[in-house]
């Protein structure tokens, strides 16, 4: 296995620096990484231009309007996107929704859908996690009964992120209680508009409320919706969560955060010397290069793999356990190297108290990025959930 670029990868990865120097709107890349939070505007203003190029669906084939990139592009893409300061891609319409209706959708639902994914007409969110089924997601309680043509929908979701930009929910959702949990479970679509769907914000420590509970009470939704068969929705949310586990290792957000470690280091002062030359604390920030770099090569072991038509397998759940590891050890170190500056200097009550400009830039979303982040061993399947997998499958338990 070579795990160094070609030519042509070269050649691509030139190209797409080019493209983000001529493309990426500088008030986004300051805006991100200053004090102010992006908005839903920001997102839709840099997926159009994304999609302009081509480039927004690149996992997608070309014949569902995508980019039809390989893995290593995929990946070169990911990596040059986050060191420039890109906004991320709000995977779920992209990265989580489309590949599902691509490989057991109808015909009617790509031709519809998929379209509508691209051009921003549709803001997709997760219906996944309820109370009582996180890391347990078999034991969802959210049922759906079929009536004529429509599925009545009752129950609630909750950890909804960005449900409330959100016009479109993909849900998994009880259609029998016979058998295994995991045998009576469906896969969705539900238009946020329909009567009886409440979404109520959740404010999380740090201040903001990107996530939220989503409430069904009498919610019709018509059967053409309902995405492959009925009671087969378990396969397809596994398929789902498989790929979303290799992209939670955020190995292009780590590496962009270990640069900003290390500028900020640079900066900082620990007496009369900078932050840097500490040993206990460059050690420290050693220990995670070491550990990234690891991660990263184990990624591309992935990526080749993908490559030559391999689908992942445990090694996305080492990527998801690694990588979330590395990215709050990263979290934390930065908040230390900021030090006194990365109080929340207001009540977290107040929306975007911990944007206070205080103290240099670079330390203003220390303690959010900080707090926000300890929920990545969490979701996607808990980090104690994916070194069980890890050990089934590696170890043939």
């Amino acid at each position: 296995m070579n795990l160094d670029y070609t030519d042509d990868q070269k050649a691509f990865r030139d190209e797409v620096r080019a493209f983000l120097d001529a493309n990426l709107p500088e008030r986004l890349t300051e805006k991100g990484r200053g004090t102010r939070a992006l908005t839903k505007a920001d997102h839709e203003e840099w997926h159009a231009i994304l999609n302009e190029k081509g480039w927004l669906a690149g996992n997608w084939p070309k014949d569902f309007g995508g980019a039809g990139f390989d893995a290593v592009q995929r990946h070169i893409l990911e990596m040059e996107m986050t060191r420039a300061g890109a906004p991320r891609i709000v995977p779920f319409g992209v990265a989580m929704l489309g590949p599902v209706l691509q490989k057991f959708g109808s015909k009617a639902q790509q031709d519809h859908y998929l379209p509508r994914i691209l051009n921003g007409d549709d803001w997709w969110c997760q219906g996944y996690s309820e109370p009582g089924a996180g890391s347990d997601l078999a034991s969802l309680r959210c049922e759906a009964v079929r009536d004529g043509d429509h599925y009545v929908v009752n129950g609630q979701k909750t950890w909804t992120t960005l449900g409330q930009y959100a016009n479109m929910i993909f849900c998994l959702v009880r259609t029998s209680k016979e058998g295994k949990p995991q045998e009576g479970i469906s896969f969705l679509l539900i238009d946020m508009d329909t009567p009886g769907i409440e979404v109520r914000p959740i404010v999380l420590i740090d201040g903001s409320a990107e996530v939220n509970e989503v409430w069904f009470s009498d919610v019709h939704v018509p059967v053409e919706n309902l995405v492959g068969e009925e009671n087969k929705g378990w396969t397809y949310a596994k398929y789902l969560l498989t790929h979303e586990r290799t992209n939670i290792a955020g190995v292009g957000f780590a590496s962009a955060g270990l640069d900003s470690l290390k500028r900020i280091a640079r900066a900082e002062t620990d007496g009369d010397r900078k932050l840097i030359e500490n040993p206990h604390f460059a050690a420290r920030v050693a220990r995670i290069e070491i550990d990234l770099m690891a991660m990263a090569t184990t990624n591309l072991r992935v990526v080749s793999a993908a490559a030559a038509g391999q689908a992942p397998g445990a090694e996305s759940s080492m990527l998801k356990v690694k990588g979330t590891i590395i990215r709050q050890e990263i979290n934390a170190l930065t908040r230390t190297a900021v030090g006194p500056y990365a109080m929340p200097f207001q009540s977290e009550a107040v929306e975007g108290a911990n944007e206070a400009p205080i103290g240099p830039d670079y330390a203003a979303k220390a303690t959010g990025a900080y707090l926000n982040n300890r929920k990545l061993s969490i979701y996607g399947g808990s980090n104690e959930v994916q070194r069980t997998i890890i050990a089934k499958t590696m170890l043939e338990l």
